[in-house]
């Protein structure tokens, strides 16, 4: 499943597979933009027996969307970043509840990656290990730490990221929503000009692709934005494909491109 369109600066499109093993995605995506040109996307990588990884993911989503839609204009990053943060606890209580009120449904979560894109600014939250990069002027950066036991171990400097790669507990989670009463959220905001590009992505891609696997399929600066979701999940298909893999991709253009 995948979506594409282009807006007055930014061009955006997503892409979700279920993989070559599981039965079920449990992955969710969106991308929903403004009339004033602001817009939202966000990635999901729900966990829990019965399919209720499925549920949590989609819980996410359905409460930021509908926030983002019924919200008036973000003018500064301030009120973008307060918006994140207000929307994603009151998901994780959403899926709380929902949990507490269907049995199937216990112990389900999700993590969550999500941004705010403006002409000038990105503002972003994150909980868990999917994570957001940015692109430009041919580097590639992290945006986001992984809220993982693999990843505080390696920011302590007890194993190096290889080893992390193959870790035993590698999946296991340090922050989700839904898991928790209270949630903490990490926050950032960068500027980003012409050019560049957002990736939004699930560890089903990065536990697959490296920063320089990335890299080599961004470099071509006019691959269209659709080619570039289906190469990276191919490439991570073909590398095993063992999990679901989701990934969001939006470019800042100056362009007028409308369709």
């Amino acid at each position: 499943m995948g979506s594409r369109k282009r807006g007055s600066f930014l061009e955006y499109t997503s892409l979700t597979d279920i993989g070559k093993l599981r039965s079920h995605n449990e992955d969710s995506v969106a991308v929903a933009k403004k009339d004033n040109g602001q817009l939202l996307a966000l990635v999901a990588d729900g966990m829990g027996g019965h399919q209720a990884g499925d549920v949590a993911s989609k819980l996410a989503k359905k409460v930021l969307l509908e926030s983002w839609q019924s919200n008036d204009s973000l003018l500064s990053q301030e009120e973008a970043e307060d918006f994140l943060r207000t929307t994603v606890v009151k998901a994780n209580k959403h899926i709380l509840d929902y949990a507490n009120e269907h049995t199937d449904c216990k112990g389900m979560g999700t993590t969550l990656v999500a941004t705010i894109c403006t002409d000038s600014f990105i503002s972003f939250c994150h909980v868990g290990d999917s994570r957001i990069y940015l692109y430009e002027e041919n580097e590639l950066t992290q945006l986001t730490k992984d809220h993982s036991l693999v990843g505080e171990l390696v920011r302590r400097g007890e194993i190096s990221e290889q080893e992390a790669e193959v870790h035993p507990r590698k999946n296991v989670l340090m922050r989700a929503l839904g898991t928790e009463p209270t949630i903490e959220i990490d926050t950032g905001v960068v500027a980003w000009n012409s050019g560049s590009l957002l990736v939004l992505c699930t560890d089903g891609l990065t536990n697959k692709l490296s920063a320089m696997d990335l890299s080599a399929i961004f470099n071509d600066q006019e691959i269209p934005l659709e080619e570039a979701a289906r190469a990276m999940i191919n490439e991570a298909n073909n590398r095993g494909g063992e999990d679901n893999i989701t990934v969001a991709l939006v470019r800042h253009q100056k362009e007028v491109n409308a369709s």
